[in-house]
């Protein structure tokens, strides 16, 4: 065994970077988080963190409750634009099959509990990975990564810098890339005083989805995609998100009213085109959206990336050959976390269809769906264990 903490260097403070840094933190390395940005993020969305990532945190000891609050929604589904539902899990149901029931949280609540669980200084905002090299050397030593504030050694370098990662262009130059799913989103959460009894629920229509999840400090988190051309960014943010959903079932209006165009984010929606080789180069890991981008229509894009975190940390752990173990990485997540990126890129072309009779076909289906054969289709994602 070492007799000083083993050193990892990561590069981004999303959710995995942070996953990944608490769980090597508790299991006694020492842990350097570079993030571009200046500082945490003032803007944020929500976060449904569904069995399988709460299960991951208890891995790792990580209480995300002390942080988020209890409360969960006491039940999900998918409505029409007129408000009738086409299908309804109640959560305790669930919580029952999957050990606990789903938590919706503030992604910026989250992002501050994992760093506040990091000792002081871990988190060094204002410093961008502009490479990582040495990586693969046969004679053994660890990786160097390159900052504008000067080059940090390390056993190990884990690449969480997020879709666009510099660091997967780097490593994989032949790889295409991104793949644009043709669809726009626009997130926000805001205070839902004065409209109580609000439920978890995704609205579906034609091209066009509206989703509200109260979250477990008392706001809703909103989220609306449409299909719409690489770019496409409305003046009049208002406008158009009145004139695409203001007439769709209550409380869609009323919370379209409360919206703060300011305090939106907007992102075209992306997937990686092929998935990637593999997710290591000798002592470099990649983790999350750098890894294995996918579309949110499964929710699974923030748990994956948790998963991602406490494997690898688990392994790493586990053998002292530091390349073996990132080997070993590879072929724990690689499988999964492809599979459900093709299984989110065909969730959302049917939640996005817009031909009339396609529409009134998938309505009939999702409708048509018992709940106890939807639910078991949710035990490849839910059930996972890190252990």
């Amino acid at each position: 065994m070492f007799s000083n903490p083993r050193h990892a260097v990561i590069a981004g403070a999303g959710i995995g970077g942070l996953t990944a840094a608490l769980a090597l933190h508790r299991r006694g390395w020492r842990v350097t988080v570079c993030e571009r940005a200046p500082g945490p993020p003032a803007l944020g969305a929500g976060i449904v963190l569904a069995p399988n990532a709460l299960r991951a945190f208890d891995a790792i000891g990580f209480d995300v409750t002390r942080a988020a609050g209890h409360a969960v929604p006491a039940a999900m589904g998918v409505r029409r634009t007129g408000g009738d539902w086409l299908n309804r899990a109640d959560t305790a149901a669930m919580a029952a099959r999957y050990g606990r029931p789903p938590l919706a949280v503030h992604r910026t609540a989250l992002a501050a509990a994992l760093t506040a669980a990091l000792p002081d200084g871990t988190v060094r905002y204002g410093v961008a990975v502009t490479a990582v090299e040495r990586v693969d050397r046969p004679e053994g030593g660890g990786p160097v990564v390159r900052t504008p504030e000067g080059d940090l050694t390390a056993d190990v370098a884990i690449a969480a810098d997020g879709i666009h990662s510099a660091l997967r262009r780097q490593y994989f130059p032949h790889h295409p890339g991104l793949r644009h799913s043709g669809e726009t989103a626009w997130r926000t959460v805001l205070s839902c005083e004065g409209l109580p009894g609000l439920v978890a629920a995704e609205t579906w229509g034609r091209g066009e989805r509206f989703g509200m999840v109260p979250l477990a400090d008392g706001r809703v988190y909103l989220y609306a995609t449409a299909r719409a051309p690489q770019g496409y960014a409305p003046a009049d943010l208002r406008a158009e998100l009145r004139r695409r959903y203001g007439a769709w079932h209550d409380p869609i209006p009323a919370l379209l009213d409360r919206i703060d165009p300011a305090s939106v984010l907007r992102h075209d929606l992306y997937d990686l085109a092929v998935p990637l080789p593999r997710h290591h180069s000798g002592r470099l890991a990649w983790v999350g959206d750098a890894a294995h981008a996918m579309t949110p229509n499964l929710g699974q894009g923030g748990c994956q990336a948790i998963e991602d975190g406490v494997v690898l940390a688990r392994l790493l752990d586990a053998d002292d050959d530091v390349p073996a173990a990132l080997a070993a990485y590879t072929r724990a997540r690689h499988a999964r976390t492809d599979a459900i990126r093709i299984r989110s890129r065909r969730a959302g072309r049917v939640a996005a269809l817009t031909h009339p009779l396609a529409v009134a076909a998938r309505d009939l289906a999702v409708r048509a769906t018992p709940a106890w054969a939807a639910q078991r289709a949710m035990d490849g994602l839910f059930g996972f264990s890190p252990a």
